[in-house]
């Protein structure tokens, strides 16, 4: 008599994307029940104009209503990269810091994709534009309806995370972080 096969997953694995933004983050969660991807809920965070800690704040308490509403087991987050303005680069790198704060003040486990690694595995093309991302996600998750542009690369986030991060199920990156394009 064999063994039997050890048994899969029965629930889905939930997964939250965010594309961090000081003005708009990005959210998305989806479920992943084997190689089947389903929509849950996806938004933005929007924080108003003044200063910065408050900014920041909205953020921080965004991403928390975020996990206790929707309870998931990982989280995507996309890198940034220096911009033309300074400025707004280090701004943005503010909003994902209390983006990734939020979620690990959470204990939420936090992984971390370019924007070349989330659209290859979204798209099959590193370099594709922003509508074709759109299209994609509306297609893989058949969606109704197209996200806003923030809520499609947070949702284009979490598929990448399903995928394995590398583009439709090349390679797992459970409990690995991406650093530098590579796993680490």
């Amino acid at each position: 008599m064999s063994t039997p096969a050890p048994s899969c997953r029965s629930r889905p694995l939930r997964i939250l994307g965010i594309d961090p933004g000081l003005r708009v983050t990005g959210y998305g969660i989806i479920d992943k029940q084997g190689q089947n991807l389903l929509y849950v809920a996806s938004g933005v965070i929007r924080t108003e104009q003044g200063e910065l800690p408050g900014r920041i704040q909205t953020i921080f308490a965004g991403i928390g209503e975020i996990l206790a509403t929707f309870q998931p087991e990982a989280a995507a987050v996309e890198k940034v990269f220096v911009n033309v303005n300074p400025q707004s680069t280090l701004l943005l790198g503010q909003a994902r810091g209390a983006t990734i704060a939020a979620l690990t003040h959470a204990g939420q486990p936090v992984f971390e994709y370019t924007a070349l690694q989330v659209k290859q595995a979204v798209v099959g093309n590193g370099h594709a534009d922003k509508q074709q991302v759109i299209h994609m996600v509306t297609r893989l998750l058949k969606l109704s309806g197209e996200p806003s542009p923030d809520a499609a690369d947070a949702l284009a986030c979490a598929i990448c995370h399903a995928h394995g991060g590398m583009g439709l199920g090349a390679l797992s990156t459970a409990g690995r972080r991406v650093r530098n394009g590579r796993l680490s």
